[in-house]
């Protein structure tokens, strides 16, 4: 139960990172975007941190070896 509430908030997470793109095309003043997407993206921050604290380092070394890029040289 624990795990599937760190899915959860990981999926809150990407959500709220990707309404930023869309959130200009509403009919809100400038004042008013600005001040949604800063709470979009500390809603973002915070639920992404706390679900790889619940999910674990594990989860967190899968998810930094998805962004990597290049590969390590064996020292074989």
């Amino acid at each position: 139960m624990l795990r599937l509430t760190g899915y959860i908030l990981l999926a809150i997470s990407a959500i709220s990172f990707l309404l930023i793109l869309v959130i200009p095309w509403f009919g809100y003043t400038k004042g008013q975007i600005a001040g949604i997407i800063t709470g979009l993206i500390i809603i973002g921050e915070v639920t992404f941190y706390v679900s790889i604290f619940i999910l674990g380092k594990s989860f967190w070394e899968k998810i930094k070896g998805f962004f990597r890029f290049r590969k390590e040289k064996s020292s074989d």
